[in-house]
């Protein structure tokens, strides 16, 4: 890349200092919210300002569902909440044509917008809907647009779906199928407090905190800060180094880990590599660098690659952790290529 381009591509470092201000500010106040979670909270704000979709993942009473409505609430969001359940149709949640009658007196279909027309939707216990309501969110995910009767309605930004799931009580559910999966930019795992954190819950605890929570930043901000991430400088070797990580969750590859290909049946798509550049230099702006490193690529590559792969046999039968297997891929990459290492010496 050029000078003047890599110039270009650099935010004014005032502007990076009072945004990342704001944001921290976010960030503790969640922490209010959500507490003990500093890593999960952390995640929630980068997938927000890189407008990356959210699934969490918890036993029930974890404070998944006050997590998503206290941002809302923070950041004034207009945000809704769809409950899953086995009887949801796709027109529940995208709208609806209906008959009405006009000044004139003549009937005519009119859309009714479904709830996914807003800012910040939960989609609560997803893994409940059946597989036919849970495709109807696909479009709305990836185009941010929604399609009825032939007719596409553009939904206004920031668009942003954060799902839960509840891993027990899998009885009357319908598992995420892949391609849903990879529409989300985190899949993250809540689970339970220590005993300091509980006695702090148990002691602050007297109500719905979530709904007293006044408004902190507004959704402008928070649109300005979705395209800053876009500004971040992401430098050429950052960017082959993350492609080393992605290429190396393909089992079929030569250079791939012996774990990766005992146990994988398929690995992440280009996909991940672009949500793992966005959710670095969405942390870059979180603390206030005008470049991705790194260090921003290692801490946030786990959480995008681990739902994206896709156990086999072996792997469901030894009970392997994604996970784990993530970070052990992203632990053993090379930040600098062997080749261009040999041809320096």
């Amino acid at each position: 890349m050029s000078e003047e381009n890599s110039q270009e591509s650099l935010v004014d470092q005032d502007i990076l200092e009072e945004v990342s201000g704001k944001l921290k500010k976010l960030e503790n106040a969640l922490n209010e919210v959500l507490m003990g979670k500093s890593e999960i909270i952390e995640k929630v704000l980068l997938a927000m300002i890189c407008q990356g979709h959210l699934l969490l993942e918890g036993l029930p009473g974890l404070g998944k569902t006050e997590l998503v409505k206290g941002l809302s609430q923070l950041v004034s969001l207009q945000f809704k909440r769809i409950q899953f359940t086995p009887d949801l149709m796709p027109g529940d949640i995208t709208g609806t044509m209906i008959l009405e009658e006009n000044k004139d007196g003549q009937r005519e279909m009119k859309f009714k917008p479904g709830p996914l027309f807003s800012n910040l939707v939960l989609a609560d216990e997803i893994n409940r809907a059946s597989p036919k309501t849970q495709s109807a969110l696909l479009e709305a995910m990836a185009e941010r647009q929604i399609s009825v009767m032939g007719t596409s309605y553009l939904l206004e930004e920031p668009f942003l779906v954060f799902a839960t799931q509840n891993p027990i009580e899998l009885e009357g559910t319908y598992p995420l199928p892949e391609a849903q999966l990879d529409r989300f930019l985190f899949k993250l795992i809540i689970t339970n407090v220590d005993e300091k954190v509980m006695t702090d819950i148990i002691m602050q605890r007297t109500g719905n905190v979530a709904s007293n929570l006044s408004p902190i930043l507004e959704k402008d901000f928070i649109n300005q800060c979705i395209q800053l991430v876009r500004k971040i400088y992401l430098p050429v070797k950052v960017a082959e180094y993350i492609a080393r990580i992605v290429a190396g969750t393909n089992p079929a590859s030569e250079k791939a880990m012996p774990n990766i290909k005992n146990y994988l049946r398929y690995g992440c798509s280009p996909r991940a590599g672009i949500y793992i550049s966005l959710a670095a230099k969405a942390l870059a702006l979180l603390n206030g660098k005008p470049n991705v490193g790194f260090d921003e690529v290692n801490k946030i590559s786990p959480s995008v690659l681990h739902h994206r792969m896709i156990l086999n046999y072996q792997g469901n039968l030894d009970k392997v952790d994604p996970y784990q297997l993530s970070q052990e891929l992203v632990e053993n990459t090379l930040e600098i290529d062997q080749s261009v290492l040999s041809g320096r010496i």
